[in-house]
C-alpha cells in the first residue's frame, strides 16, 4: 500500500492504556503562557525515566476558558491515578504557581475521579490561603508576590491510550525532518492527543530491554542505519534516516485520527516507507493497524 511513492508498511502500533488528567492553564497575555507551558511540560517525554508524559493538547481563546484570559489545555499521562496525584501538583506549584499571572482548572470536572491538586497546594499560602465555592467546585487563592495564584482543588482523572506511533523512514536526514514536522503540524491541535517528545519526535526509539540488566530500554537498533549489516534491521534498501513520532490520547478514537492526520502529511518526497512499533502484540492491548487507519 502506498501513499504517493512512500510505502505504507503493513504492521501495526501497539499502545497500552495510561491514566490522564487535563488541566487548563491561563495567563495574562501569549509570553507568560508560553513560559508556563514550557516550565511544565518539560522533562515529560516518556515514563521510562520521566515522571510523566505531558504535552499541550491545544491552545485556548479567551472565549473558551473558565476565567476569559487566553490559555492552554494541557493533558498529562501516568501509569496510575497515584503517580499522577503525586507528580502534578508538585509540577504545578514548581512551575505553574511560580510563574506570573498564571491559574489553574480542572480540565474533566466531570470524571468520577479525581486528584488533589490545590487542595495541596494551598498550604504554600502559610494560612493566608482562602477557599471559594463556585458552582460546586472549590478554588483556593493563594496569595503570591502579583496578587494571587487561583488553582483548582481537584483534577479529574480518565483512562487513556499512550504509545501510539508511526517510524517514518527517509532517504535523508533533512527529508526526514521535513517529514515529521508536517506530521506533527497536522495532529496539532487535535482533540485528545498530545506528541511528549522534543517537537513531537522520538530520535532514538525505544525497544523493551537490554544486555545491561539495569535498563528497562535501549536504543532501537533496528531502525539505526549505522548499525545495518550488525542488527538484523527493519529498514528498507535507501534508507538513511528514521524518526518516530509518539501520541498519547484519551481515546483510541483521538489516536487513530491523529495517526491517520499524520500518515497523510508525512509522506512525501524522500519519505521511503512509514511503518510503526511494536512488541508482537505482547506488550499493549491496543493495536493500530496502519493500513486500516491509511484507508
Amino acid at each position: 500500500m502506498k501513499i504517493g511513492n512512500t510505502e505504507i508498511v503493513d504492521t501495526f502500533a501497539e499502545a497500552f492504556g495510561m491514566k490522564f488528567t487535563r488541566l487548563i492553564i491561563t495567563a495574562h497575555d501569549d509570553y507568560w503562557l508560553d513560559a508556563a507551558l514550557r516550565e511544565f511540560t518539560g522533562y515529560s517525554s516518556s515514563v521510562i525515566a520521566c515522571d510523566l508524559e505531558i504535552g499541550c493538547e491545544r491552545m485556548l481563546s479567551s472565549e473558551e476558558t473558565p476565567d476569559g484570559r487566553i490559555g492552554a489545555s494541557v493533558l498529562a499521562f501516568g501509569f496510575s491515578t497515584d503517580a499522577i496525584a503525586k507528580h502534578v501538583p508538585n509540577r504545578t506549584g514548581q512551575c505553574l504557581m511560580t510563574c506570573p499571572s498564571t491559574a489553574v482548572f480542572d480540565g474533566l470536572p466531570d470524571s468520577e475521579s479525581s486528584i488533589p491538586v490545590g487542595k495541596h497546594i494551598r498550604f504554600f499560602g502559610d494560612g493566608y490561603q482562602k477557599s471559594k465555592l463556585v458552582g460546586g467546585r472549590r478554588f483556593w487563592r493563594i496569595p503570591v508576590m502579583d496578587g494571587e495564584f487561583l488553582v483548582e482543588d481537584k483534577a479529574g482523572i480518565g483512562s487513556g491510550v499512550a504509545g501510539g506511533n508511526i517510524i517514518i523512514q527517509a532517504s535523508s536526514l533533512d527529508a526526514a525532518l521535513a517529514s515529521v514536522r508536517r506530521a506533527t503540524e497536522a495532529m496539532t491541535g487535535l482533540d485528545g492527543v498530545i506528541t511528549p517528545f522534543p517537537g513531537g519526535v522520538a530520535r532514538s526509539g525505544s525497544k523493551v530491554g537490554s544486555r545491561y540488566k539495569a535498563l528497562r530500554a535501549s536504543t532501537s537498533d533496528s531502525y539505526c542505519p549505522t548499525l545495518k549489516g550488525r542488527v538484523e534491521s527493519n529498514l528498507y534498501d535507501g534508507v538513511n534516516c528514521a524518526l518516530e513520532i509518539v501520541i498519547d490520547g484519551v481515546s483510541e478514537e483521538s489516536i487513530t485520527a491523529a495517526m491517520k492526520a499524520g500518515l497523510n502529511a508525512a509522506a512525501g518526497d524522500g519519505i521511503i516507507a512509514i511503518g510503526a512499533g511494536n512488541y508482537g502484540g505482547k506488550l499493549g492491548k491496543f493495536h493500530f493497524h496502519l493500513h486500516q487507519i491509511a484507508g
